[in-house]
């Protein structure tokens, strides 16, 4: 055993965060620590760490074990660069390196019995040195900085120039070198995009320490852990098995106590309604028979509301009116800033009751392509178009749509002016803003709250094509799951941008990764991209001998994408097609009509008349003869 937790107590003030909190973990045992934002999560690691005392409890650890805590990292600053900050971690065996050199140079010098002790002592060093992995530590701390997704350009950029997202990674990538008994990480995958974190899921899963991890992405626990604690109303909870099969196994529990509650409230509300009958008699006998009653009813042990029938959001999102099949049609899209192209060309279109999310690494522009959608931003080239009857609901992570200034209640009464005080209120409260929650500025609010307001605010819009960036940004699991449900019953047609794997899984129906400075189409949810995305990335996104490897894959092969760029290719030749078949009618009628007027005795005898039409019935054979060559291209390349 690694670690041990007995009865933990903490409150601050009234508010009790946790209560007699027990429990263990084994050597190796990778586990999540869960619950809603504020439960305690970050607190038990303080205390953990004995940077938080607390009111009552133990915290025991394995004789001479180390223990990591991510947080520790998070305001680095200094001179030093990237790679020569995480290179610092094993000081230790750049001692040794150091140590071995010197003792190197001291035996060119020595002789006798001075040299065979220098000799043994090397020898030791050596051993020491090769068993602690001296001779790879360097490529491991590349391999390292790679995986949480710095190039190595990036190396020698000092620490003090990074942001704080960078300066976590760093921190991350020092923490997992140091390879201490016990890993503690706080929201480990904050700032690191779908690379780096696939990439950090294989090595905790082969890591061999222990591991505890707080973090909302439900998918990277699926991939890593072996047991959950959840943290509710100060009570902690253990679950053996991954994310999946607790969140099973807590949705049954749910149930029950849900089932065991609701059957308690309906016997003593029965209870209480004979006790009133048997009074309403007003005789001795029945007047007993209900003071026994209610004698047994104040004996009952009453059963707790579950609490998350009170702090849930609840959203119910609903389309004023339905919008066209068209929703919307990509065409030729470019987007570049100085120094670097987002992409190029992209062209995609989205159907009525579709649910796409739109994926990528970071910097790739999936933010970008959101603003130009919602006119916050110009497209370099190409246009889009909304289809008949479309209306945009948008949610942006940066919060743009809210005004700092103004209070909650302000922002909803002032964007939806025909509603009530008290329709603005009982629609906060199902988003958990009450009393004088509702006049908070918010320019004061958390990340969460401000999300919680956007939702409300795209709730209320009855929008029937949903914009998403990034909505479970700020959202614990309990969020996620509501917001979940919602999209899924929600008839009107969805586009998002999401890091969230596990949320993309159980939401969307089709995937656009934009990687390449291209759209690669997946239709099918997360694990179905993860099945395929080797394979169509190499055939739509690679290189140029990918591209060319593949021109000639048959039309059933081609992803939806370049099936919708071929037809797009096809209707655009059809048209050309079409304007030169009517072209070469023109000029054939007139052509005749020349020969008419040629053969006229009105015309025949006047030579001007009869040069003028002799010049412009050449120029006809001139342009028929390029029209006819033309037009058996175009019809060839239609056919074909």
């Amino acid at each position: 055993m690694i670690l041990s937790c007995h009865n933990i107590n903490k409150a601050f003030g009234e508010k009790v965060i946790l209560k007699d909190a027990s429990f263990h973990i084994e050597e190796r045992e990778k586990t999540a620590l869960i619950g809603n934002n504020g439960a305690g999560k970050t607190t038990l690691l303080r205390i953990i760490m004995g940077e938080l005392s607390a009111d009552s409890g133990t915290v025991s650890t394995a004789k001479d074990s180390r223990i990591g805590y991510l947080a520790q990292y998070r305001d680095a600053e200094g001179d030093r660069t990237i790679y020569e900050e995480v290179l610092h971690t094993r000081q230790d065996l750049l001692d040794m390196e150091e140590k071995l050199r010197s003792m190197e140079y001291g035996m060119k010098e020595a002789s006798g019995a001075e040299l065979e002790a220098l000799m043994n002592s090397y020898d030791r060093l050596s051993r020491q040195y090769e068993l602690e992995n001296g001779f790879a530590y360097k490529s491991n701390v590349v391999g390292v900085l790679k995986g949480l997704g710095f190039d190595e350009s990036d190396f020698d950029r000092h620490i003090g120039t990074l942001s704080g997202g960078q300066k976590t990674r760093v921190g991350l990538g020092k923490l997992l070198l140091s390879e201490p008994d016990l890993l503690l990480l706080d929201e480990p995958t904050n700032h690191l995009d779908m690379g780096s974190i696939e990439w950090l899921e294989t090595y905790l899963t082969n890591y061999r320490g222990a591991v505890l991890i707080v973090t909302h992405d439900r998918y990277f626990l699926d991939k890593v852990v072996t047991k959950v604690i959840e943290i509710e109303n100060g009570k902690l909870m253990q679950f053996s098995g991954s994310y999946t099969d607790f969140a099973d196994k807590k949705a049954m529990i749910r149930d029950a106590e849900y089932k065991a509650w609701l059957n308690q409230q309906r016997e003593i509300e029965h209870q209480q309604a004979v006790i009133t009958k048997l009074k309403s008699f007003n005789r001795e006998k029945s007047i007993k028979r209900a003071e026994s009653r209610e004698k047994m009813l104040s004996k009952i042990e009453r059963l707790e509301r579950p609490a998350e029938l009170n702090n849930r959001m609840r959203i119910q999102l609903e389309p004023r009116m339905v919008s066209g099949n068209d929703v919307l049609s990509v065409q030729h899209l470019s987007k570049s800033f100085p120094g670097q192209t987002l992409f190029s060309d992209v062209s995609f279109e989205i159907k009525r009751g579709e649910k796409v999310a739109l994926i990528g690494s970071n910097g790739t522009g999936k933010t970008t392509l959101l603003k130009i959608l919602n006119g916050v931003l110009p497209a370099d080239e190409g246009q889009f178009t909304l289809g008949a009857k479309v209306q945009i609901g948008y949610y942006d992570q940066e919060q743009h749509v809210l005004h700092p200034e103004k209070t909650i209640f302000e922002e909803i009464s002032d964007s939806y002016p025909t509603l009530t005080e008290t329709e603005i209120r009982n629609m906060l409260a199902a988003f958990l803003f009450t009393g004088d929650d509702v006049f908070k500025l918010i320019s004061s609010l958390s990340g969460g709250e401000k999300g919680r307001v956007s939702l409300a605010k795209l709730m209320l819009s009855e929008a029937n094509f949903i914009i998403l960036d990034e909505p479970t940004n700020h959202l614990d699991i309990a969020s996620k799951e509501i917001l979940e449900e919602a999209l899924n019953s929600y008839t009107g047609t969805v586009f998002y941008v999401s890091h969230d794997r596990y949320f993309i899984n159980q939401t969307a129906e089709r995937i656009l990764d934009l990687t390449n400075r291209t759209l690669v189409n997946y239709i099918g949810n997360y694990d179905y991209y993860l099945e395929k995305k080797d394979e169509l990335t190499a055939r739509y996104a690679g290189t140029t001998e990918d591209a060319s490897a593949e021109n000639a894959v048959s039309e059933n092969k081609l992803s939806w994408q370049q099936k919708k760029e071929e037809q797009a290719k096809k209707r655009r030749k059809e048209t050309q097609l079409k304007k030169a078949e009517e072209r070469i009618e023109q000029l054939e009628t007139r052509d005749a009509e020349i020969d008419e007027l040629m053969a006229s005795p009105e015309i025949c005898t006047d030579y001007e008349k009869i040069s003028a039409l002799s010049i412009e019935k050449n120029q006809i054979a001139e342009e028929l003869e390029k029209l006819y060559e033309s037009w058996e291209e175009l019809a060839s390349d239609v056919q074909e």
